[in-house]
């Protein structure tokens, strides 16, 4: 078997690995190859000689961030009930809206989100919703990456998509006729997504946990986002980590979205059995849900990655806020300045991202993993050391982020040019957009 043929090279005067020890690359050059791979990053020096596309960026490089948690389509639902706690707002505002949604709904609402995320920098995302053709149509218009984990649900209402058995069997379908990642470009893993223990049957999750074992798939799904969402099941059970460990729902690949209200027993048990977070604290603040117990999830070992949640309940899908908000929080509550750094808070948006889902050819800058790749403009007064290290990375995370991301590439296939995605027409996708959200407002107008 021939080698990889490098056809492009990206250099840059500083690159972010985000690899072990957050090495700061000066004079960087990464070669991508004709499968859309890193075929070497490092300095300049080092680099091997090519004939390939040379192109030379000003400012910073870093890889594509991962986003653990999900609801993208919910883009048409924007803003609504936004002043609502978290129940009164689902079963009150979002599943009356959901019900109307159709097909088309969910991509175009999909295809708007994924040229947000692209835009600020979010390459993957983990989504958790139905229709799922169409999300992954989306996902493929506009260029970006996603663990797609259908929603397994059995609410009021929800019924119109089948029973939680037949969603769950759909998926096992999906992967046993192509694969967890289908296509060679990996641009679309699937998964499991049940819903809530609140929202299935006793059993449910852990029948989902077995289907998803047997297939090496990730289940995802949320747990103790808010006190009043199953206080019955902690009556009866003391906790819903509990219940699922008592169940055997535990164990393989799992992420438990939210995670805000754990026991010390709790995160002893996501520690036993290796569960990974997704934690959202944005979205956990807009609902006022609470805030997770981020530092000891970290102390127990566990792997934790940011999570937007949906653009319904967390409102800009910009990764870079919940990374501010995650270490200012960190560090308020726990009245330590140095709780959480700059670097810590930019890995749980990469490299320990793309670890809680399980991913190791994402997350990184490093030969061999996909060139998911992010260009950063730093002639801007939020950069006034780029010279410096540890300046440099502080600037990034707490006065940079998202405004000053100018480029994008998935796969090595430039999706973000100077800000603007080179899929589809943003207008467009706008328009589209738009006449969803207009004919939801007026069907459910009372």
């Amino acid at each position: 078997m021939t080698a990889p043929i490098t056809v492009q090279r990206l250099t840059a005067p500083v690159a972010l690995s985000c690899a072990p020890g957050f090495p700061v690359v000066r004079d960087a050059v990464l070669d991508v190859d004709d499968t859309g791979r890193i075929a070497y990053f490092g300095p300049a020096p080092q680099a091997p000689a090519t004939d390939a596309t040379v192109r030379p960026l000003p400012g910073l490089l870093m890889p594509g961030m991962v986003n653990t948690h999900c609801h993208t389509p919910m883009s048409v639902l924007r803003g609504m009930g936004g002043d609502l706690p978290l129940m009164p707002w689902l079963t009150g505002v979002m599943w009356p809206a959901e019900a109307l949604l159709t097909e088309a709904d969910v991509r175009a609402g999909m295809l708007a989100g994924c040229l947000d995320l692209l835009r600020t920098g979010c390459t993957t995302s983990v989504e958790m919703y139905f229709f799922t053709d169409a999300l992954a149509d989306a996902v493929r218009a506009a260029g970006s990456r996603a663990v797609l984990t259908p929603g397994i649900i059995a609410a009021p209402g929800w019924d119109r998509l089948g029973t939680w058995e037949q969603m769950r069997d759909d998926i096992s379908s999906r992967i046993d006729a192509h694969g967890l990642i289908p296509d060679l470009d990996g641009r679309i893993e699937y998964g499991y997504g049940p819903h809530s223990a609140y929202t299935l049957p006793d059993g449910a999750i852990a029948s989902v946990s077995e289907h998803a074992r047997e297939r090496g798939a990730l289940v995802h799904t949320h747990i103790a986002e808010s006190l009043g969402e199953d206080a019955h099941l902690r009556g009866e059970h003391g906790s819903v980590p509990a219940m699922l460990d008592a169940d055997g729902a535990l164990g393989g690949r799992m992420l438990a979205a939210h995670s805000v209200h754990l026991s010390d027993a709790d995160i002893d048990t996501f520690t036993r059995h290796g569960v990974a977070v997704a934690h959202c604290p944005g979205s956990n603040a807009k609902l006022a849900s609470g805030t997770a117990r981020l530092l000891d999830l970290r102390r127990s070992g566990l792997r934790i990655g940011l999570g937007t949640d949906g653009p319904a309940s967390c409102d800009d899908l910009d990764l870079w806020s919940q990374a501010r908000l995650a270490g200012l929080l960190a560090r308020v509550g726990s009245d330590d300045a140095a709780a959480l750094t700059a670097a810590d808070v930019l890995l749980m948006a990469t490299a320990d991202a793309a670890h809680a889902i399980g991913r190791d050819d994402l997350g990184v800058l490093e030969a061999g993993r996909r060139a998911d790749v992010v260009h950063v403009d730093t002639d801007d007064t939020a950069f006034v050391a780029p010279e410096d290290d540890a300046q440099l990375v502080s600037n990034l995370v707490w006065a940079g982020g998202s405004r000053l991301v100018r480029d994008v590439w998935v796969g090595g296939e430039q999706v973000v040019e100077e800000g603007e995605p080179t899929r589809a027409d943003r207008r467009e996708v706008l328009a589209d957009l738009r006449a969803v959200s207009t004919r939801l407002r007026s069907a459910l107008a009372p």
